[in-house]
């Protein structure tokens, strides 16, 4: 049997450091706790990354580079099923770096990149939904309110989505962030933002759309043939 070659420091570094913020939040993390945990000394750790918010923005470009590929296929949502994967694709894209949505507040107060960069990343991802409800409503009548409905309903669908983690985590905050919660955490975000769309779809597809929500209601739990298990 081959031996898999080990990982190089740095990609070892960042996996746990990635693994200590989601769990106990970026604040609570130090470089130290890091260096113990891969059983590395402090200047070893230094020596790849200088300081704790070169880690921190290593990450966030990892997680913003993989979001951007993700908000493009917007383009592509047809129906309803479509609109369900790309948002809960999304949420586990959210959940795989959720340390920067539960402590995004502290970190836009102290770290330049995020603050600079965070805004670009609510604009695009309101595009995309934009697009994604287009997508939705194509060759369906006018609606109520138009443009600027649509556009609300959009910004609303960020919101969740931006903040969803922390909402779970207020409830729960002993256990909501822990990998074996993601599962409930994801189809519940899921299923509150594909609620904001049904008011805005012809009969058909809002009948299609509600039969799906109801059938991944997070009392109900998912089938086994949708949805991907998060164990990361």
């Amino acid at each position: 049997m081959t031996r898999k070659a080990p990982r190089r420091t740095a990609e070892r570094i960042l996996g746990v450091t990635l693994e200590l913020f989601n769990r106990f939040g970026e604040p609570n993390v130090s470089t130290t706790m890091i260096s113990a945990e891969l059983n590395i000394s402090p200047g070893n750790l230094y020596y790849h990354f200088p300081s704790k918010d070169e880690l921190i923005n290593t990450l966030f470009e990892q997680y913003e580079s993989g979001l951007y590929t993700l908000l493009e296929a917007s383009q592509d949502v047809g129906d309803v099923e479509d609109a369900w994967f790309f948002l809960h694709s999304l949420f586990e894209l959210i959940w795989r770096s959720r340390f920067l949505y539960r402590d995004l507040n502290h970190l836009l107060s102290r770290n330049r990149r995020l603050e600079t960069h965070f805004p670009a990343i609510l604009t695009r991802k309101r595009a995309a939904l934009r697009q994604l409800l287009d997508n939705l409503r194509a060759g369906q009548s006018a609606d109520a309110g138009g443009e600027r409905a649509r556009d609300a309903v959009a910004a609303s669908m960020v919101v969740v989505l931006t903040y969803w983690l922390s909402y779970e985590y207020v409830l729960q905050p002993r256990s909501a962030m822990e990998p074996e919660n993601a599962q409930d955490a994801l189809l519940r975000g899921a299923y509150h933002v594909l609620g904001l769309l049904a008011p805005h779809l012809n009969q058909v597809p809002r009948a299609h759309l509600l039969a799906l929500i109801d059938a991944y209601h997070p009392a109900n739990g998912p089938r086994p043939d949708r949805g991907r298990e998060v164990t990361q």
